[in-house]
């Protein structure tokens, strides 16, 4: 049975899309974007924006009752592979130890025209 996940502590859906599904102990997120989820503003530069996102996502994943240390998958999208870098650098503080296997592609255009964009799946 599929349950929906929702938090006001992440960015709200802006389209016909769940934040996250849980099935079987498993979350599944949904692209989360660097929103800040009270005001709506976006912050500046590459790295400000991967912790905006990665916060976003800790929160997601603590309404869903799991946690960063049980992400087993991320996929992050940047828009601009010259700033993966950057987000490496924040990325490794929110994943402190047995990172999560990953794939990270860069693509043309994000929704808000952010610079990145995560989904993860997390165990309960």
């Amino acid at each position: 049975m599929k349950k929906v996940i929702a938090t006001d502590q992440a960015p709200a859906a802006i389209g016909p899309y769940s934040q996250a599904i849980e099935v079987n102990g498993m979350v599944y997120t949904s692209g989360i974007i660097p929103v800040v989820p009270a005001t709506g503003e976006i912050p500046e530069g590459s790295a400000a924006q991967a912790k905006q996102a990665l916060t976003n996502l800790s929160n997601l994943l603590q309404a869903a009752g799991t946690d960063m240390d049980k992400v087993i998958k991320t996929t992050v999208f940047i828009k601009e592979m010259n700033d993966f870098g950057a987000i490496n650098e924040v990325y490794k503080t929110f994943f402190t130890s047995d990172f999560p296997a990953r794939s990270c592609v860069e693509v043309a255009r994000l929704p808000k025209d952010v610079m990145l964009e995560i989904e993860a799946i997390a165990y309960k």
